[in-house]
């Protein structure tokens, strides 16, 4: 029997907006090779594969470059086809990771994540980080693996043109790019070359740092923010302790199978 795969846009309320997640149900993980190359095949952001243990979902990402250990928009994505097209009975779904417990519960179209919270820090400066991203940040921080650039302003933000090839050079994952908002508490944008992915479309990773940094800043536990990609994505967040609670919407693009039995041994 071949292994059903989903392609789900997620945080989002409308197909070919927000971030397309590749979600592959598992009955039993694949090798990680395996599992590498079909994300590499997918060529999305993040394709995520899952294994249902009891009560709880296993569950690990992929780039098209390599594993990472938390990803916020192919979790969301996952959560949608578990709810949508898996029939699972209850509101909320627990997800074990390599960045520990998970949840993602549902109330009408929206989803929302259960993550621990990654505020920023201050850091050293960074030799070429500014001259990669083609504009001086105001502040730059690091988050545990990503560093964390804020400007002056949404315009700012909306015209950066990072060198993906100067960022490549640097010690360094990636770098989100935020500043305040106009209509909105803040906007970002999210830069990972090092993994393949040269602008994020929408990462539910990069808010668990977002949501922490600006509820300091601006004195709030709710937030609103979109991120300002080519298809962009909006996205609600609470601050709840040591947990970031990060809300979005998705969309079923397709359904399929994979044929790994064609696969020469």
């Amino acid at each position: 029997m071949p292994n059903l795969i989903f392609q789900v846009d997620a945080f989002t309320d409308q197909l070919f907006g927000g971030n397309p997640a590749a979600v592959c149900p598992l009955t039993e993980w694949l090798p990680e090779t395996l599992m590498q190359h079909i994300a590499a095949e997918n060529n999305l952001s993040e394709t995520a594969f899952f294994v249902q243990n009891g009560g709880v979902i296993e569950i690990r990402w992929f780039t098209p470059k390599g594993e990472v250990p938390l990803c916020g928009h192919a979790t969301l994505a996952t959560a949608h086809v578990i709810f949508n097209s898996l029939g699972w009975p209850t509101n909320e779904i627990a997800f074990h990771s390599a960045s520990g417990p998970l949840s993602v519960s549902r109330e009408g179209e929206w989803y929302t994540l259960d993550f621990p919270e990654d505020m920023p820090q201050a850091v050293d400066e960074l030799s070429g980080l500014n001259e990669a991203m083609g504009h001086p940040a105001e502040v730059i921080l690091k988050g545990q693996n990503d560093y964390f650039a804020v400007y002056a302003s949404q315009e700012v933000v909306q015209n950066l043109r990072p060198n993906a090839e100067a960022l490549l050079q640097l010690p360094l994952r990636g770098v989100i790019a935020t500043a305040p908002g106009e209509t909105l508490d803040f906007v970002s944008r999210f830069f990972v070359p090092a993994l393949g992915i040269p602008e994020d479309p929408v990462t539910g990773s990069a808010h668990t740092l977002l949501f922490p940094y600006w509820g300091v800043q601006l004195n709030k536990t709710e937030m609103t923010a979109r991120q300002i990609s080519a298809r962009g994505g909006y996205l609600k967040g609470r601050i709840n302790g040591e947990r970031v609670l990060i809300s979005g919407q998705a969309q079923l693009f397709m359904e399929g199978h994979l044929h790994l039995d064609r696969i020469q041994k």
